[in-house]
């Protein structure tokens, strides 16, 4: 039970720390740290370790596989994907389909697993394969908010990222397969994640492990007592389908936050590209401000200070005065492009470039 609790509880730091530990709400955290270690610390002193051992054409040959897997277009990522649902659905086949149909789950299940993972295939391949919304010569006058993908080579209209796992930016047209994409897949592993639960739930029963334990052991009909044992035998009869469950179940809480991300990005109409850019904004701004704010009362003091009328300043009022960068203008974030809830989501779902209306003037601006 042990070795399960810390194997799912390094899994967790790791893959967490390495998807989000550059969130805000990490900061100064030993997630961060582990995020820091895991995608810079790590691949700096294996640079240095390879350039000690063989030199200087060792370390220009890892620059080059960097430069071909991260700034350039590669399949590499869409490989893996495909190997990770390929070989998840294989080893619970294997290790599941035995025991289903069984005492909770029909075997109508069989079935369902496999379309769901060829649903999960399906919105991988529409989103990796769908234009994002490229900029050219005959549209450059109507999409806005664009940017330029360094690795792509092309401007995107309502660039949200580059997605590596799909090669392939994700821009105004294929958002809607972006956010899809993570929903099923969420919805696949958190089905898998109980289902699984299920088959064990059923060996329980059709086994009659409970009995066995409280008849011919003698141990008390309790939670507390059983709870041991019941895992001890589940951890040596079917260890295989309960490290996959711990597998789906964090996977499918990392796609849950992931979707509810960008879901909440889609409900105001913004990017990803431009939350960051307007948390630089803003940070300048606020800067800024306190910048004026701090030499406008460093100049009221020191004019203070050479007014010889003024009586000196009560050490109470000194204490309870308010300080003059809480006096510092509020910097808001304005978005335009929100236009309510309804009327954003629908932008996702049926985009502006698809729309007769949008070819329209385009066919009048020409």
């Amino acid at each position: 039970m042990w070795v399960l609790i810390i194997h799912g509880l390094i899994t967790a730091l790791v893959v967490v720390s390495f998807l989000c530990g550059q969130w805000p709400i990490f900061k100064g955290t030993p997630i961060e740290r582990v995020h820091r270690f895991l995608t810079f610390g790590a691949y700096d002193y294996f640079l240095r370790f390879v350039g000690f051992v063989c030199g200087e054409k060792g370390t220009n040959a890892i620059l080059s596989v960097e430069h071909f897997c991260c700034d350039r277009p590669n399949p590499i990522l869409q490989i893996i994907y495909l190997a990770i649902i390929g070989g998840t659905y294989y080893f619970i086949a294997k290790s599941c389909f035995s025991y289903i149909p069984g005492y909770y789950l029909s075997g109508i299940h069989r079935y369902t697993g496999l379309l769901g993972v060829g649903v999960g295939i399906l919105l991988f391949l529409l989103t990796s394969f769908t234009d994002a919304g490229t900029v050219n010569a005959e549209n450059v006058s109507q999409p806005a908010r664009s940017k330029h993908c360094g690795i792509c080579g092309r401007c995107v209209a309502r660039f949200d990222h580059h997605c590596g796992w799909m090669n392939n930016c994700i821009g105004e047209r294929n958002t809607r397969y972006f956010l899809a994409f993570l929903l099923w897949h969420f919805l696949l592993c958190l089905y898998g994640t109980i289902a699984i639960g299920l088959v064990l739930a059923g060996r329980l029963k059709e086994l009659r492990v409970v009995y066995i334990l409280t008849v011919y052991y003698g141990i008390e009909n309790s939670f507390y007592s059983l709870a041991p044992h019941v895992v001890q035998w589940l951890l040596g009869s079917y260890n295989t389908q309960i490290l996959l469950m711990v597998f789906l179940a964090i996977v499918s809480l990392l796609l849950a936050g992931f979707f509810g991300y960008h879901a909440n990005l889609c409900r105001t109409n913004t990017t990803t590209n431009e939350t960051f850019k307007w948390q630089d904004y803003i940070n300048w701004r606020r800067k800024l401000n306190e910048a004026r704010a701090s030499a406008a009362a460093l100049k009221s003091s020191i004019s203070g200070m050479s007014s010889e009328s003024k009586l000196p300043e009560s050490k109470w009022k000194a204490f309870f005065r308010r300080s003059p960068l809480e006096d510092a203008e509020v910097v808001v974030k304005n978005n335009v492009y929100d236009k309510g809830m309804f009327h954003n989501i629908w932008e996702v779902i049926y985009p502006l470039s698809t729309r007769r209306s949008f070819s329209q003037r385009k066919s009048k601006s020409t």
